[in-house]
């Protein structure tokens, strides 16, 4: 039998950001994977990034998708989560005609319900932001639609494990046993097999 298609969460750390979307996309357009999210930001660690991927996938094609892009010489780690091992969120905003909220007390209340933060007010229409759950914020998309919902952007998913403690405790501590070396500043294959040998 094989093993069911899931959603993983890759957060993948690296040095250098220059270039390195389009050598990974690569990793995954090779093998036809579809990239669901893509998300990219500093890390807890000045000049380390973090990239956030979300990906609908087996754990055997993860696992290797894993091994693949730690071979790239910019990237640090790569961690695979599914989602009860994360804590995640995304943002979306909704541009909905001013006069429906002025004149429908149901969107009004349909908003609350959702926790829904006004951005811009304007005579002809109003920006809602919502943050939480692809679910959630798809489940309000298909209410607002019925309103005369005028625009919608949703984000890529941000995550934190739930079991990590990041890189910031790692290089502090290659720090502390070498306090003359910046061990971002070190060769930076030194650095990879100091700081993540698992």
């Amino acid at each position: 039998m094989n093993p069911l298609k899931e959603e993983h969460t890759l957060s993948v750390y690296t040095e250098n950001m220059v270039g390195l979307l389009n050598k990974i996309s690569i990793i995954f357009s090779r093998r036809k994977i579809n990239l669901e999210s893509v998300n990219t930001s500093p890390s807890e660690i000045e000049n380390i990034y973090r990239f956030t991927i979300v990906v609908n996938e087996t754990p055997e094609v993860v696992k290797n998708l894993v091994r693949q892009i730690e071979k790239i010489v910019d990237v640090f780690k790569v961690y695979s989560n599914v989602n009860d091992e994360i804590i995640y969120q995304q943002m979306a905003l909704y541009k909905v005609p001013t006069s429906v909220i002025m004149k429908d007390v149901k969107v009004e209340r349909l908003l609350r319900e959702y926790g829904a933060n006004t951005v811009v007010i304007r005579e002809d229409y109003t920006v809602f932001e919502v943050t939480g759950q692809k679910e959630e914020i798809n489940k309000l998309l298909k209410e607002l639609d019925k309103y005369g919902l005028i625009e919608f952007v949703r984000s890529s998913r941000i995550a934190i494990i739930k079991s990590s403690e990041g890189v910031h405790k790692k290089v502090l501590n290659m720090e502390k046993n070498d306090p003359r070396k910046s061990p971002i500043n070190n060769e930076f294959l030194s650095l990879k097999s100091k700081i993540f040998q698992m």
